[in-house]
C-alpha cells in the first residue's frame, strides 16, 4: 500500500469517527452504521450487550441491528444463542477476531450445527467478525459485520476495531442522554407531548388541561430542551421513540 493510500484510508475512518460525535440519536448511529457495514463489503451489523451466562434470545441482547427479523427469529427458536462458539469466546477475550461458518459449527453442539450452518447460509452471513468493546462503566458488549465477502484484512480489522469502539461509546452517551431527559420531563410535560402526539393544538390543549395556551407552549418548549430537539414535531418523535408517550 502505498503512503497517499494509507493516508486517504486513515483521512475516511477519522471522517467516520467525527460524524458519530455529531449524532444524538440511536437512529443516526443505525443509518451509519448501515453506510459503514456497506462501506467495508458485509451485509449486516449487530451492537448488541453481551448476553448474560442464563441469555437464551439474541433478540434480547441486539441493541440495533440489521440483520433480518427472521434469521434472528429462527436463531432464538433453535435456540442457537446457547452454547454458542461465538459468545463463548466474546466472554472469554477482548481481542477481535474473524469467523466462518465451517468453522464455528464445527464448535457447536451436533444437535444444532446443521441448523446453524443452514440458517446462515441463507441468509448469506457465513463470514465476518466480531470486535468486543465496553462502555466508559465498564458495561461489555460486541460489534459484529458479516456477509459473504473475503475475510477482512489484517488494515480492515484494525480500522474497525477504532471505529467500533468509538460506535459503542457514543452510543452508549445517546442512551445515557436519553435516561437523562425522561427523568427530568414533568408529568405536566408528558401530557403535552401526548395531546400533541394526538392532533390537539395548544389551544385545544389548553382547553383540555384548563391552563393557556402561553403556558401549554411553555410546557412544549421547555420538553423539548430537555429532549435535545428543536422543535415540538421532533419532540413528540423522540418521547415516542423512548417510550414516554403513546
Amino acid at each position: 500500500m502505498t503512503t497517499l493510500e494509507s493516508v486517504t484510508r486513515a483521512e475516511r475512518v477519522a471522517g467516520f469517527v467525527s460524524e458519530l460525535t455529531g449524532f444524538k440519536a440511536q437512529f443516526d448511529l443505525f443509518r451509519f452504521m448501515k453506510r459503514l457495514t456497506e462501506s467495508y463489503g458485509a451485509r449486516a451489523f449487530m451492537v448488541m450487550n453481551m448476553p448474560g451466562a442464563t441469555s437464551l434470545d439474541l433478540a434480547n441482547s441486539s441493541i440495533i441491528t440489521n440483520w433480518p427479523a427472521e434469521l434472528i427469529s429462527e436463531y432464538d427458536q433453535v435456540p442457537l444463542l446457547v452454547n454458542s462458539p461465538i459468545v463463548r469466546r466474546l466472554r472469554n477475550s477482548a481481542t477481535p477476531f474473524s469467523f466462518d461458518i465451517d468453522g464455528v459449527v464445527h464448535e457447536r453442539d451436533p444437535r444444532t450445527t446443521m441448523a446453524a450452518k443452514e440458517l446462515f447460509e441463507r441468509f448469506r452471513m457465513t463470514r465476518g467478525a466480531y470486535f468486543p468493546v465496553h462502555d466508559a462503566q465498564g458495561a461489555r458488549g460486541a460489534i459484529s459485520f458479516s456477509g459473504d465477502r473475503a475475510p477482512f484484512s489484517f488494515l480492515e480489522m484494525m480500522e474497525l476495531t477504532y471505529l467500533s469502539v468509538h460506535v459503542f461509546n457514543r452510543l452508549a452517551e445517546i442512551r445515557d442522554l436519553d435516561n437523562r431527559a425522561t427523568g427530568a420531563l414533568t408529568d405536566r410535560e408528558i401530557d403535552c407531548l401526548n395531546w400533541t402526539a394526538a392532533g390537539k393544538t395548544s389551544v385545544e390543549i389548553a382547553e383540555i388541561l384548563s391552563l393557556s395556551e402561553h403556558t401549554i407552549n411553555h410546557y412544549l418548549n421547555r420538553a423539548a430542551k430537555k429532549l435535545d430537539t428543536v422543535n415540538r414535531t421532533q419532540a413528540v418523535a423522540k418521547a415516542l421513540r423512548l417510550g414516554l408517550i403513546k
